[in-house]
């Protein structure tokens, strides 16, 4: 007999769905705070749905994507349950949906003003005015790839630096992982 989607479920049922062993759901919960299951008499354990919900995005980012405990880990506090039970049930928009917002919140407009198209890309404000010393070598300044008067880069150079800062966390991500 099949139990309801919404029921409760023991830590020998979570294990057998999920293909983990017990001693890791027991293991995960000292590593994980969000994963909370319910204790009756004798410490025998209730998984709450969402607790199976997020223990399967957690699994899917330690076994299917390779991320590390620490890794995971970051990524709850920086994008909450929500992003991992997405990312559990292989909800891309959801994934996308959660990122956006993450991103609207950090970034706060000015009343009334929409976002141009060349900045959604940017991730944060340079500390340094860019000058020829980085980019077109041997250009004046007014000819390179800094606009005249704005300091501000071009769209094909904040598309050029955006990518390397991609490729600069794909390699801390790999990094992180080997650790």
């Amino acid at each position: 007999m099949d139990k309801s989607p919404d029921a409760f479920r023991t830590i020998s049922e979570v294990a057998e769905d999920l293909d983990l062993p017990q001693h890791v759901l027991r293991f995960w919960e000292t590593r994980f705070t969000q994963i909370k299951p319910m204790k009756r008499g004798g410490g025998r354990r209730y998984y709450r749905p969402q607790d199976v919900e997020l223990i399967k995005g957690i699994r899917h980012m330690l076994y299917d994507q390779g991320y590390t405990i620490k890794g995971v880990q970051k990524l709850l506090r920086e994008n909450g349950n929500q992003f991992l039970i997405a990312v559990g049930h292989g909800d891309v928009a959801a994934v996308e949906a959660i990122a956006q917002r993450k991103q609207a919140e950090e970034v706060p407009l000015t009343p009334g003003a929409q976002p141009r198209a060349e900045d959604e890309l940017l991730v944060g404000q340079p500390t340094a005015k860019p000058n020829r010393r980085f980019f077109g070598l041997g250009k004046a300044d007014d000819e390179g790839p800094v606009q005249a008067g704005s300091g501000k880069l071009s769209r094909d150079n904040r598309a050029l630096l955006q990518e390397a800062l991609f490729d600069l966390l794909e390699c801390k991500r790999l990094l992180d992982q080997v650790r």
